[in-house]
């Protein structure tokens, strides 16, 4: 029946479970064509015996087909970035957005053309991130220009410490597997062309759209709030507001999404009315275009674009007199990104956004049939809140697996956020189009001030609530897997008892726990030694079993203990603050935690393993080779590599420096 209903369930799932097989898989090309082959002569073999038995036969060729073409795609889109030589080159490259502004540098984003070689001009694929020191020629840079740039090349890398973000996956998803440092001197030419390409327009035009705004009276200090609402670009934003926004659970509508398309569709159809019968077509294309139009000004991000593409399949399927599946238009237009970039599949907002959208479809009408107001007002707030809800629920893995929050307050907050960010959004695509006629874009901008400053208090009230947001939560990506399909089948139970027995769920709830079970077991009967890759310094822990020990010159758990203990479940207990040598005895090893290796440490100590800290570690060259460990760590805040002798290089059996080699792991 499914299959009828939703044909695309039977494509996405398949094209999926291809591309999330290509981070592991990495086929030669003949075992491709092979199976390509195989493929193809059994479709055609299945049409020679076109018998009913034959027909799963069909469908199984046609499930793996779809499979393999999602393998293909993934491997593909991979091997389109070029590897680069990690010394300094010339590179022709073009800027993919507005630099963005740091506290010490200018980040930038340029996407690579070629590589000048001497006489030779060599094609290259990929962007590379550069950071610029702070020049007022970097700041006027404008996207789509131009660059001939002289840089090294340097392998983005992760630092190494457990459960942290994957972030080399993240920029390579963007296309992005270098980084480099620059000044103004290392670009050597720059032009700007006089027809930009159709993104670097969009992000050119939505700027011109934010100096509309504060040239229309929207004040300095809300200009990145009413630019983060409207049009997505929170670089405007200051920490501290993205904060309260985090806190109160409502982040959501900073991130242009499918809330701002549905908005905006709403608005633009309830607008044109008055176009019935025969101007029906009209309407639904004028609202399709202007929908697309606010995609295009908004950097044709993917929720957005997930929305657009929903809205104008629903519309086509309304045109031709059909009925369309909603559920079917969503995966078609994730179909269509998927094709497009098959790594969008791992991208944050392309999760949250169709989890969120799927879950509000399959369940809104029956949740929302539970209860009934006769109150037009009530009924209106019951709508809003059974879709914060549902729509909360069907992130709530996600958010706690990549986020490690829950906001507490989030009921409250949407049904008065959401509203007054709509009306913030309808003015604020109103605001350009009545730029020219100054008595009307004057007073809109005025109430959008006004709403925003609302907007901004309501949150932060939220966000200073009590129990605002439940922090330090977490979970693995399988475990993360196993609570939506235990939401999932469980809301499906409580709303349609029939089609769902509640022992379902509950066999996925089993599943859950045995998952935590085996992870707790394995932990409880393992031990080890962790020398966390930090950025202003490297702690030192020692796991047993669920407990996890720290040490470290600061009282303070930095952020990579905090991630691995919170995605783990680890009890962490109060850090040892170092003031000298520390002699740790764990799992029948000796750890000295020191900043200076002399002969007498190491003779009265005798270590198996030693963690050399702070910003100029020293090794006695005096000290015999003899007594010297088995291991040997360099912490990340080291600005300089000890001195170590020949002999006592050749004693010394591993030498990891955290800087390079990132975080230090050891089963004790």
């Amino acid at each position: 029946m499914l299959n009828k209903e939703i044909p695309f369930l039977r494509i996405v799932i398949p094209f999926c479970g291809g591309i999330i097989s290509g981070l592991v898989l990495k086929p030669a090309p003949w075992f491709i064509a092979v199976c390509a082959l195989v493929l193809f002569s059994g479709f055609f073999i299945s049409r020679i015996f076109n018998k009913r038995q034959l027909n799963h036969f069909y469908g199984i060729l046609l499930t793996l087909s779809i499979y393999l073409c999602g393998l293909v795609l993934s491997i593909i889109e991979k091997k389109q970035l070029s590897t680069l030589d990690q010394k300094e080159g010339h590179y022709i490259c073009t800027l993919s957005e507005y630099p963005e502004e740091k506290p010490n540098s200018m980040r930038a984003i340029l996407k690579l053309h070629c590589v000048i070689n001497g006489s030779d001009t060599i094609p290259i694929k990929g962007s590379l991130m550069v950071w610029f020191r702070k020049d007022p020629f970097i700041s006027k840079l404008l996207p789509g220009d131009i660059l001939r740039l002289r840089c090294k090349p340097v392998p983005v890398v992760n630092r190494g410490n457990p459960h942290e973000f994957d972030y080399r996956f993240y920029l390579e998803n963007k296309g992005i597997k270098y980084y480099s440092f620059a000044g103004r001197e290392n670009i050597l030419a720059h032009s700007r062309p006089e027809k930009p390409g159709l993104r670097y327009k969009s992000l050119i035009i939505r700027e011109k759209i934010i100096e509309m705004y504060s040239a229309r009276g929207i004040a300095d200090d809300r200009i990145g709030l009413v630019a983060a609402i409207t049009l997505g670009e929170k670089n405007l934003l200051d920490p501290e507001q993205k904060q309260i926004f985090i806190n109160a659970g409502v982040m959501h509508i900073m991130a242009v999404s499918g809330l701002h398309a549905v908005i905006l569709s709403m608005f633009i159809m309830n607008l044109l009315f008055f176009l019935r019968g025969r101007l029906e077509f009209l309407r639904i294309l004028t609202a399709v275009v202007l929908l697309w139009g606010f995609a295009f000004v908004t950097g044709l991000t993917p929720s957005v674009l997930r929305a657009a593409l929903m809205f104008s399949f629903l519309q086509a399927g309304r045109l031709m007199k059909r009925d369309v599946n909603s559920i079917n238009s969503a995966l078609a237009s994730a179909m269509v990104l998927l094709i497009a970039r098959p790594s969008m599949l791992f991208d944050a907002g392309f999760l949250l956004s169709y989890a969120a959208v799927i879950y509000i479809i399959c369940f809104y009408r029956s949740f929302y049939m539970k209860i009934r107001f006769k109150n037009y007002a009530a009924d209106k707030v019951w709508q809003s809140a059974a879709v914060t809800i549902l729509a909360q629920a069907g992130t709530l893995p996600l958010t706690v697996s990549l986020f490690n929050r829950f906001p507490v307050w989030f009921l409250l907050t949407n049904i008065i956020i959401v509203p007054l960010s709509s009306l913030v959004v309808i003015i604020g695509c109103l605001v350009p189009l009545t730029y020219p006629l100054r008595f009307i874009s004057v007073p809109l901008t005025l109430a959008m001030d006004k709403l925003t400053i609302i907007t901004e208090l309501f949150t932060a009230e939220a966000a200073s609530l009590p129990l605002a947001t439940i922090e330090n939560i977490g979970m693995i990506s399988f475990e993360s897997f196993l609570f939506f399909v235990f939401i999932f089948l469980f809301t499906l139970s409580l709303l349609n008892r029939q089609t769902i027995p509640l022992r379902v769920p509950l066999i996925a709830l089993g599943l859950l726990a045995c998952a935590g079970t085996v992870r707790s077991i394995n932990d409880r009967n393992s031990g080890e030694l962790i020398v966390y890759n930090g950025i202003s310094e490297s702690q030192v822990a020692v796991r047993t079993g669920r407990k996890l020990n720290l040490w470290s010159e600061s009282d303070t758990i930095y952020p990579e203990a905090a991630r691995h203990s919170m995605t783990r479940g680890l009890k962490v207990y109060p850090v040892h603050t170092l003031s000298g040598p520390c002699l740790i005895e764990s799992g029948g090893k000796r750890i000295l935690v020191c900043d200076k290796l002399t002969g007498s440490l190491l003779q009265n100590s005798r270590p198996d393993l030693v963690v050399l800290k702070g910003k100029y570690p020293s090794i006695d060259r005096k000290a015999s080779p003899d007594i010297m460990p088995e291991t040997l760590v360099i912490g990340s805040e080291a600005s300089v590599s000890p001195r170590i002798t020949a002999s006592q290089r050749e004693r010394i059996a591993t030498i990891h420096d955290i800087s390079v080699s990132g975080a230090f792991r050891r089963r004790l």
